[in-house]
């Protein structure tokens, strides 16, 4: 990818492809989920696909290739549909892509205690320091996780955020569709 450094990781560098792939969709898109595979093995096992997704090159022989399932039910919670999954043995980990609002740390004295979640929800929706993100995580089976956030208001590949924790609940839930 254009803006992925190449010295990155196998996992940062699907993440940060990703996250490139859905801020190219544009802001306020639902939920994606996607499946890591390893690009050597698409290759040498589905040669005719990997040539379909452009991965014919012979020159990267390490890296994780992102391939989007189909469409995250939005009337279902996302907890709920990602208990739902189960992964072939093929997939070595999977990624999701999801927009959310969050407040600054110094609000979070300010919630109001015994809310119900949707009116957590409209009391973070309404609050004037909140800030719409999106976030991808990215999860493989032997436990590495890795993260990218990105700011609408900083909505530039400079201005990504990466790191293993930063989303540690999203990271258990991916990789709890992995559990036997």
């Amino acid at each position: 990818m254009s803006n992925t450094p190449m010295a990155a990781s196998p996992l940062t560098r699907a993440v940060l492809e990703i996250d490139e792939y859905v801020s190219g969709l544009g802001w306020d898109q639902p939920a994606r989920l996607f499946a890591l595979v390893d690009t050597a093995r698409l290759r040498a096992q589905e040669p005719s696909l990997a040539a379909q997704l452009g991965l014919d090159d012979e020159s990267e022989t390490a890296g994780l290739t992102p391939i989007e399932q189909d469409e995250v039910p939005s009337g279902k919670p996302l907890d709920e549909f990602l208990g739902t999954i189960a992964w072939p043995d093929a997939v070595v980990g999977c990624a999701l892509s999801v927009e959310r609002l969050m407040l600054p740390p110094s609000a979070e004295a300010q919630v109001p205690q015994g809310l119900s979640e949707a009116k957590l929800a409209k009391w973070v929706a309404d609050h004037p320091e909140r800030q719409e993100v999106r976030m991808t995580v990215a999860v493989l089976r032997d436990g590495a996780r890795e993260s990218a956030l990105r700011l609408r208001e900083k909505d530039s590949p400079t201005e990504v955020l990466t790191g293993p924790d930063l989303v540690p609940g999203l990271a258990e839930a991916l990789a709890a569709t992995f559990a036997d």
